[in-house]
Formats: C-alpha cells, structure tokens, sequence
C-alpha cells in the first residue's frame, strides 16, 4: 500500500501516542482540518488506525484489557453513575443486569433495595447480591469466560429470552459518535441484544472513556435504550440523537 510521507509519520505518531486529533495534525503539517480528515479516513480504509470522534486511534488487539485493569479505570465515575442507575430502579422491580464494570457498580449500588428480581449474566454481580435476603438473584446458563466471570453463549440467550423485566443494566466497550454501541466479544453482543429486547425500560451506563474507544462488533444504537447515565458526554452528535429520539442523558457530574 502506499502512503504519502505526511500520512507514514501520521502512522507512527498514534503508534507511539495512541490517540491523535486532527486539530493537533492540522497544526504540526500546517494544512487544513479537511485535508487531516481525509488522510485519517485513508489510514483507516487500509486499517492502519481506527477513527474516533475528532481523530483517530492506533488500531489494538481485538481484545478487552484485563478485567481488573478495567475495574480501576474511572472508577469513582462508575460509582457515581452505579448510584444514578440505582436511584431509578425502584423496589419491587424485576431487571437484567449484564456484564461489565460499569454494570457491576450498579449491582453494588442496589444492596440496599428491598423485593427485587435480578437476572444477570455476570457471575460477580450474583455474588454480591446472592447473600441479600430482600433480592432473588438468577443466573443465566452458558460458557462462563475465565477472563471476567461473563456468561455468554446460546444458552445465555435462550435463558434471557425466557423474561420480560421492567429494567435491565447494560453497558458498552466503546461508544461511537452516531450512537453505535460496540463491543469485542460476538457471544457477549448476542446475550446484550436479547437483554434489550425484553426489557421495558433499557439503561446504558458508560463512563466517558468509552467515547475514545473503538470495538468491532455491534450492539445496537443508542437510540435503542431509554435512559443513558455517563459522567459526561462531550460529543454533540450523541447530545442531539439523545435528544431528538427521547434517551433520557444523566451526566453525573453535573449534579454538582
């Protein structure tokens, strides 16, 4: 493949930064936004870097971080958002809860609710909720994967397909600006998919690193939930889509 010089050294900046923007491009080459943006759209066509809003990426493994390296990423924004989602679920209420940090922080925010139904996918979510008399946990059949406790699998999808709950808890690995929610693993997207479909009132929880982020497989749109809870959303595209189609944004750190 052949690349102009201007595009190669493009290359070997994310190489070496992880993250580049094309405001930064547009200044050190001295050319226009417009121009930076066609050679990032370039570089990704040949898959040499991966397309974030307002620049790109250096493309990484196809797999997640480690699961524990995750848990301390904004971890005081999780907590946060744990506790918004868990403010809008009230007693006496049935939900899906799937995988995920995020989602976890939901899970640890609900300790205190009283005759509930959580149907999870997410080994660590039933540990914790298992041992409180006031909430029936059910776990999902399938192939649990050793990297994080996640069920996922046909058999998960078959078992969740078999309720319709009031809420479900859902999270994201990565959010794109026209609101495609991705994620890494096929099995784990299928088990979200049929969480959003029998779920009458959806919640997406994701803090704001999931907005720098890129994932190959497909969840679904953001359009698809009701309420999304983030620390914050900087993207205006995702404001508007939120807007225009009824989600309900909750950014936590305007609560202040």
């Amino acid at each position: 493949m052949f690349l102009t010089p201007r595009q190669a050294e493009i290359v070997e900046l994310a190489k070496v930064q992880g993250r580049i923007l094309v405001e930064d491009l547009s200044a050190r080459f001295s050319v226009s936004p417009q121009t930076i943006r066609k050679d990032l759209n370039d570089l990704c066509d040949q898959q040499l870097l991966n397309r974030i809003h307002g620049g790109a990426t250096f493309p990484s493994s196809t797999e997640n971080m480690q699961y524990e390296a995750r848990r301390k990423i904004a971890a005081q924004e999780k907590q946060a958002i744990g506790l918004a989602a868990a403010g809008l679920i009230p007693n006496n209420a049935s939900l899906f809860i799937n995988i995920g940090t995020t989602t976890e922080a939901v899970g640890e925010a609900l300790t205190d609710h009283q005759e509930m139904m959580v149907i999870t996918n997410n080994i660590n979510v039933a540990n914790r909720l298992r041992i409180l008399p006031s909430i029936e946990v059910i776990i999902a059949g399938g192939v649990v994967r050793g990297s994080d406790g996640g069920i996922v699998g046909e058999a998960a999808v078959d078992f969740i397909r078999q309720f319709k709950v009031d809420f479900a808890v859902i999270g994201a690995s990565a959010i794109d600006a026209d609101g495609a929610l991705l994620d890494f693993d096929f099995r784990e997207v299928k088990v979200a998919q049929a969480i959003i479909a029998n779920a009458r009132h959806v919640i997406l929880v994701a803090d704001s690193t999931k907005f720098e982020r890129t994932a190959p497989v497909r969840i679904g749109q953001i359009t698809q939930v009701k309420t999304f809870i983030t620390d914050s959303c900087p993207i205006p595209s995702l404001r508007r889509l939120c807007h225009e189609n009824g989600v309900d944004l909750i950014e936590t750190n305007a609560v202040n």
